[in-house]
């Protein structure tokens, strides 16, 4: 492993114009012998900026996102972020599931930054790149810091998570909901148990997920649901989608919105691999549906997608449809992070 890439050098910085992360020699790396952490290590790190500018060309209605960590594990054999360990020479298969990036001074980094007069107030989304509410957010506590942050600015937000370790903070939530808008959504793509097992091992089950949404709407906070991902021939059959609506309905969810599995890389390559060991009949038809890219055909992905939302109607609930954000007043153009550094990151869409 090596943090190179990332290290304070000021060779490399005036070379290539793109500040440090974080200094090289401030990585504490540690290991908890507890049933929960057995087998993850932690990589705890000082970072140089938090709140990052999301790559103009994606596709996402956000243009900021706060990602305290790095690596996830859920452990989920699809997800896109795999690829990010391997800036930093980590694994992006079991390396990404317990080698965890744990940006410990992210809190005051986000009050820090939003308290600049460079700051518009935008809307900042987390959970798009690995979940803020992953197993390590029990140990490190890093998100009520942060949304104290937040709602000290007014600043709206949303927050999109697997993980059933929000509730502990919805006394945070619904005070800042008080002063600012704030968006949750639950990721949640079926409800099959045994999909659920293989494909999201290290995730509280759909049904504890669903809970969560529940729990949020009777405080409340409307809670959406990111139906994702819809897995081709493994979760796209119309009992399924059916089955799966009909308990997000159940649980309160104000809205749903399917996405169809994609395939970057990264994550593709450790897919396929999955998909080879536990339904090796399926390799070729993935192969011809994901031919031409990351992205399953526009054709499938609008049939899900009217599938979906035809049941939605059916069950009470459609697609989310996003606010707009509001703004602190008297404040300029949103700008990059104080240090003047401009980090991306991928997003979750």
């Amino acid at each position: 492993m090596r943090w190179d890439n990332l290290a304070d050098n000021r060779a490399k910085t005036a070379k290539s114009g793109e500040a440090a992360l974080f200094a090289a020699d401030a990585v504490t790396t540690r290991t908890f012998d507890t049933p929960e952490f057995r087998g993850i290590t932690f990589h705890e790190v000082r970072a140089r900026s938090i709140v990052n500018r999301v790559p103009g060309a994606s596709r996402m209605p956000f243009e900021w996102t706060v990602n305290p960590y790095r690596g996830c594990s859920h452990a989920c054999v699809y997800c896109f972020a795999r690829k990010t360990h391997s800036y930093l020479d980590l694994d992006t298969g079991l390396g990404f599931d317990s080698q965890i990036v744990v940006k410990v001074n992210a809190p005051e980094l986000v009050r820090r930054e939003l308290g600049s007069s460079r700051w518009h107030g935008a809307h900042i989304a987390m959970g798009t790149n690995v979940d803020c509410y992953q197993r390590a957010e029990g140990r490190y506590r890093l998100m009520p810091g942060i949304l104290a942050a937040l709602r000290d600015h007014a600043n709206p937000f949303s927050i999109l998570t697997k993980g059933t370790l929000i509730l502990r903070d919805l006394e945070l939530l619904r005070q800042a909901a008080e002063v600012t808008e704030v968006g949750v959504s639950v990721s949640v793509g079926f409800v099959d148990p045994e999909l659920w097992r293989t494909v999201e091992p290290g995730t509280p089950s759909p049904e504890r997920r669903l809970d969560v949404v529940r729990t949020l709407s009777e405080h409340g906070i409307g809670c959406g649901v990111l139906m994702a991902p819809v897995i081709p021939f493994l979760g796209d059959r119309p009992e399924q989608l059916r089955a799966t609506v009909r308990a997000i309905a159940a649980a309160g969810a104000t809205s749903v919105t399917p996405l169809v599995l994609h395939l970057r890389p990264g994550a593709r390559e450790w897919f396929m691999e999955w998909l080879g060991r536990h339904h090796p009949e399926l390799v070729g038809r993935y192969e011809r549906l994901y031919a031409d890219g990351a992205y399953a055909p526009t054709w499938y992905q609008r049939r899900v997608t009217r599938h979906v939302h035809e049941l939605a109607a059916e069950y009470g609930i459609g697609p989310s449809r996003r606010e707009t954000p509001r703004a602190l007043p008297g404040r300029g153009e949103p700008q990059p992070p104080l240090d003047g550094a401009e980090p991306t990151q991928l997003t979750l869409l």
